[in-house]
């Protein structure tokens, strides 16, 4: 099965390129791997704002973390052109914004991990880091960068 095949099961629909909110570009590659940007979570459009163990679940990061991966791919397929040559996921980046007594990071990081195996299945088991931070820019409750090797 195709890794499009995949993303149609599962209801899937990659949206385009973000425009950088700043100085930067959206990935870059070298040899044979692609740098993603920093995605922020958003929903219906704006950014999800919030703050993890203030105002936003676990859970409900978890969600944004789910939909930041959706992005991500968006801007992998835009950035290699076709999905199925990706040959492995090789690390994400996740910063959660929450308050100093909040230790679940890793759960909200969990939302883009278990995307990117289901879509890519062994191959999208990646190393991973996951930290909480004081602030995410325009609020918003995630970031999470990824870094992928391609054939």
């Amino acid at each position: 099965m195709s890794l499009y095949d995949k993303l149609q099961q599962l209801g899937i629909q990659l949206p385009p390129v973000s425009t950088p909110a700043a100085a930067y570009v959206p990935f870059v590659q070298t040899g044979k791997l692609v740098f993603l940007s920093g995605h922020i979570a958003r929903h219906e459009g704006k950014p999800w704002v919030g703050k993890l163990g203030h105002n936003i679940t676990t859970e409900e990061g978890a969600q944004a973390a789910r939909s930041v991966a959706i992005d991500l791919l968006g801007t992998l397929h835009a950035a290699v052109g076709d999905l199925n040559r990706v040959k492995r996921i090789v690390k994400v980046m996740s910063l959660v914004n929450s308050t100093p007594d909040y230790t679940e990071q890793h759960l909200v990081t969990n939302g883009c991990s278990e995307l990117l195996g289901e879509v890519f299945g062994e191959r999208g088991q990646h190393a991973r880091s996951a930290f909480g931070v004081a602030q995410i820019p325009m609020g918003a409750c995630v970031e999470i960068e990824l870094i992928a090797e391609i054939e």
